[in-house]
């Protein structure tokens, strides 16, 4: 009895173990499966604070989460430098690995874009893509076209024949050599001492990044002072980036059995057959990523401005000022997300107010059209090169307002091509009907009211006649011509 039960105790320890060990198994196999997963992220317009905010987060997350890559599919023509920060923070403290795929084919990664690839642990571009023109823009005006690094240095003063023949061999003294000293080194100027510091910062940290992942510096340092730019291949050739995939499904296969490190140390990377998680910004980050698009910025100014004009020329309205102050709100927004030219931003202003002005001392056309070419002018100016508005829209924009400064002008030259509206003089040149006659003299009845009028020959009731004066309170009228033949077709009034 006692074997039996020391048997049976047994198999229930055997049980046991054994149960344990598939839970523990199928855990591990879980965290495996968890493990082996690639979050896909995209970067697709400028780099603003929220698609900073929404990949520094999904970094965070599928690094913490212990995931096996992240890949960010990029095109950006650049954005701001504080965004870029943010996100490259994101990637260098990321135990996951972080790869770049610049693409689509026609795709690019400029500027900040530049500076996110050199962070990655690994960099890939598709075909036809390209990548470069990282030097940092000067908001509020255009960069200097002189470049603070390429002053010209005076020549070396041509050796002294008569001290060469007299064998004068003496050192120059201090007094030549401190002028010899300011002649080749000369102070920058405010602007370019600012630009100057500005660019050696930004080739500090690019070459900083470069040098973390064995990428070519020396490019970076020219992508930075000079704007360069390069093809994906030309990338590849030059050591800008680790490989050309053809799709997302190549890239994996290309980086599978990869070494990278991380700051958790070095990791072989296992891609073969690995699930892949896509994940969108939330709705706000869409909507905000939607907003802070040039061409949306000054679809928004543009209905800002029509709005609040049409709100001040017709007060109480309420719906076009409520439409026309939240667009302005959005569109302020995007101006202080994008890289903006406050010159051109100014000359919208000015636009803006001769298209006002337009509005309530009509000239004509001459004001309005004036304004409207500043508008057109700072609209295209407004962004830098790489976040110029479409034609399309502007030329679109500058319909749309002209069509509304040609309905203005109209109801204008219309308002004062009429006569009175009210009062005795109002009826001047009306037509009414005979209601009653004798001889000269008799009553009309005109825009619904009955006179005592006068005419130069006898009428009849029912007869059409026509005021050609008016003599204190008695109407002097005439018949009224009989009706030509394209009358009928003529709409007559109610």
């Amino acid at each position: 009895m006692r074997d039996a039960q020391t048997g049976f105790a047994r198999a229930i320890v055997i049980l046991a173990a054994l149960a344990g060990l598939m839970l523990a198994g199928g855990v591990a196999a879980q965290d495996n499966a968890a493990a082996k997963s690639a979050v896909i992220l995209k970067l697709d317009g400028p780099v603003t604070p929220a698609n900073a905010d929404y990949l520094a987060r999904e970094i965070g997350l599928a690094s913490a989460a212990k995931k096996e890559l992240i890949v960010i599919e990029i095109d950006t023509p650049g954005g701001l430098v504080d965004s870029m920060k943010t996100i490259i923070k994101a990637v260098l403290a990321s135990e996951t690995p972080v790869a770049t795929f610049v693409s689509p084919q026609g795709a690019r990664s400029a500027s900040a874009g530049l500076y996110i690839m050199y962070a990655a642990h690994i960099s890939a571009m598709a075909p036809n893509t390209n990548t470069g023109a990282a030097t940092p823009i000067e908001l509020g005006g255009a960069p200097s076209e002189e470049n603070p690094f390429e002053k010209e240095k005076p020549a070396a003063p041509a050796p002294d024949e008569d001290k060469s023949a007299a064998g004068d061999q003496s050192p120059p003294s201090e007094e030549n050599a401190i002028g010899a000293e300011d002649e080749s080194v000369r102070p920058l100027a405010n602007d370019d001492a600012l630009r100057a510091k500005i660019i050696n910062d930004s080739v500090a940290y690019i070459r900083a990044l470069a040098e973390e992942h064995g990428r070519n510096a020396d490019w970076a340092e020219k992508a930075v002072r000079e704007a360069v730019s390069v093809t994906s291949r030309d990338a590849l050739d030059l050591g800008v980036i680790d490989l050309v995939a053809d799709n997302l499904d190549d890239l994996l296969k290309q980086i599978d059995g990869r070494a990278v490190k991380t700051v958790a140390g070095e990791k072989i990377l296992s891609t073969a057959g690995i699930a892949i998680e896509r994940i969108e910004p939330s709705l706000v980050e869409k909507i905000l990523g939607f907003i802070a698009n040039p061409n949306v910025a000054v679809i928004l100014m543009s209905l800002a401005t029509t709005g609040i004009i049409i709100e001040m020329w017709n007060p109480g309205t309420i719906f076009p000022g409520a439409v026309g102050v939240t667009c302005l709100v959005l569109g302020l927004y995007s101006l202080q997300v994008l890289p903006t030219e406050w010159l051109p931003l100014a000359l919208m202003g000015v636009g803006a107010v001769l298209i006002a002005a337009e509005a309530y001392t009509p000239t004509f056309g001459l004001v309005g059209v004036f304004g409207l070419g500043l508008f057109g002018f700072g609209m295209y100016y407004l962004f830098p090169e790489g976040f110029r508005v479409s034609g399309g829209v502007i030329g679109a924009l500058l319909s749309f307002v002209g069509v509304f400064l040609a309905l203005i002008m109209i109801a204008v030259v219309g308002s004062r091509s009429h006569g009175p509206m009210i009062g005795a003089e109002a009826i001047r040149r009306r037509e009414g009907v005979v209601d009653d006659w004798h001889g000269k003299e008799g009553w009309v009845i005109v825009e619904g009211e009955r006179w005592r009028a006068r005419a130069d020959k006898p009428l009849h009731p029912g007869d059409k006649v026509k005021v050609v004066e008016i003599d204190g309170l008695v109407l002097v009228v005439r018949q009224a011509k009989a009706p030509g033949l394209l009358a009928g077709f003529v709409k007559e009034a109610a």
